[in-house]
């Protein structure tokens, strides 16, 4: 699951750059402020799959402790 969180994050970030250069070429600030948001948005998605992995990380080395 977090591999997709991962995936969306990257694929919002380069969208997200894409509609912000898009934005400047043409000076549409409206353009050039949404790719930046969504730019932001695939950072947290990002980072919200590292914490997802960290999680799943901790509850496995539970079980394993458990199962001893």
């Amino acid at each position: 699951m977090a591999l997709e969180d991962k995936i969306d994050g990257a694929k919002d970030q380069v969208a997200g750059k894409a509609k912000e250069v898009e934005g400047k070429v043409t000076g549409d600030e409206a353009r050039e402020a949404e790719g930046k948001a969504q730019g932001l948005l695939g950072k947290a998605k990002d980072a919200f799959g590292d914490v997802k992995d960290a999680a799943e990380d901790v509850v496995e080395d539970i079980k394993e402790k458990f199962d001893k």
